[in-house]
């Protein structure tokens, strides 16, 4: 019989699906995750996520297809790719079929499209690594970003890094979520609003400075509005102090949001409530 299974969102709760394709030899019409709000025709089985099983199923991912399709799978849970999930419960099955063959299997249909779309968050992310600006609040650096995937994973080995003694607060808006990182300590928290404070005045002249850096190094002859459109795309601009007034962009709109914290706030959450890492 038809059913659409439910899960957590999470990783391991998608490996739970992978098990249970197995035990009952079927394969769902749907797989619903907490933050998909259509209704479904199909009749829903709610999977639990159990820690053991979806370890077993990530061990013989990595031994019985390989490390690398390991890989595929848990970014591709990362994309913005439709039905998502699917994709990736065929790919495992085609996997466990074919052997670590399967991730260069370009001319299948479910390997291409999956490929495509952790294409597509890789680009992102290093798109992101150019484009995320930060502003000072509070004394922590603060940025708002608008990504069509989840990309805060892939960006905090990059920014942890760069600003290793620093202490920031990336905002995805899209996602309702945010990378905190303070004290050597990272961390992926649910945030669903932020608000940011005023700009202070040292903050703003930095701002100016910034935006007359970057048209005085501008090459006037050499205007290309198409060719920086390709290479800095307009979706971007939104947050980019280069394209920005003194107004710079400072909440969602939704004044009943369960969770809104000011930039200081967010980053006086107590670490181990989300995803943490050391660093």
């Amino acid at each position: 019989m038809s059913a659409a299974y439910s899960y957590d969102g999470t990783y391991g709760g998608l490996l739970c699906c992978l098990s249970e394709t197995y035990e009952k030899k079927e394969m769902p019409e749907e797989v619903l995750s907490p933050e998909d709000t259509q209704t479904t025709l199909y009749p829903v089985r709610e999977i639990a996520t159990d820690p053991e099983k979806a370890a077993r199923a990530d061990a013989a991912i990595a031994e019985k297809i390989s490390p690398a399709a390991r890989e595929l799978a848990r970014l591709g849970l990362l994309t913005c790719l439709a039905q998502k999930e699917l994709w990736i419960l065929r790919f495992l099955r085609l996997g466990f079929h074919y052997g670590g063959d399967a991730v260069f299997m370009l001319a299948n249909r479910t390997v291409l499209t999956l490929n495509k779309a952790v294409q597509n968050l890789k680009n992102e992310s290093h798109q992101y690594e150019g484009f995320v600006r930060f502003s000072v609040f509070g004394g922590a650096l603060t940025s708002v970003i608008e990504p069509k995937n989840r990309v805060l994973p892939l960006l905090a080995p990059h920014f942890c890094d760069r600003y290793a003694n620093e202490a920031f607060l990336i905002y995805d808006r899209t996602h309702g979520m945010a990378l905190v990182y303070q004290a050597g300590r990272r961390e992926i928290i649910p945030l669903d609003d932020l608000i940011l404070p005023e700009p202070d005045e040292k903050e703003l002249e930095y701002r100016r400075l910034w935006r007359t850096m970057y048209r005085t190094i501008a090459i006037r002859e050499r205007n290309n509005p198409k060719c920086r459109r390709t290479h800095m795309p307009k979706r971007y601009w939104k947050y980019l102090t280069e394209f920005q007034s003194d107004d710079f962009p400072r909440r969602r709109s939704g004044e009943n949001s369960p969770v809104r914290k000011t930039a200081g706030n967010a980053l006086q959450l107590p670490l181990g409530r989300g995803k943490m890492e050391g660093h």
